[in-house]
């Protein structure tokens, strides 16, 4: 699959899955995509999204990314309560903190809904990352 359409921030790569990943997606197309070990993006080529999911799913996953590599983006908001409850039905209920800030991060970034409504103080943090990040406000 193509995916050469895909936009990512700054200093963020997309590699294609190597063979074990490929098996991985290939069993579980509800999995959408990751970031690597080796601090890439992979999609998984077997799901059925629209253009515009993958896109949302790589920015989620590039930001994610981008936080771990530049210790200047690290989320320094709180999270809701509502977030809380949601981080805690996912694999990131054990996460750490900062970890678990990201995610909410990244997917305020992507448009994922299932961030929660926002803070002003994320919202002001989202803003930056995407100014640093897309160059855009």
């Amino acid at each position: 699959m193509d995916f050469g359409y895909i936009k990512l921030p700054k200093g963020v790569e997309m590699r294609e899955p190597y063979e074990g990943e490929r098996r991985y997606f290939e069993k579980n197309p509800n999995v959408s995509g990751m970031a690597t070990e080796d601090g890439k993006v992979i999609l998984n080529p077997y799901s059925k999204l629209s253009e515009r999911e993958y896109q949302s799913v790589a920015t989620n996953e590039a930001v994610r990314l981008a936080i771990k590599q530049d210790r200047s983006l690290v989320p320094d908001f709180e999270l809701t309560e509502q977030q809380k409850r949601f981080l805690d039905t996912t694999t990131y209920r054990y996460a750490d903190e900062e970890d678990r800030k990201a995610t909410i991060a990244a997917r305020l970034v992507s448009g994922d809904p299932s961030a929660g409504v926002s803070t002003t103080e994320q919202d002001a943090f989202v803003n930056m990352l995407k100014a640093k990040l897309f160059g855009e406000e």
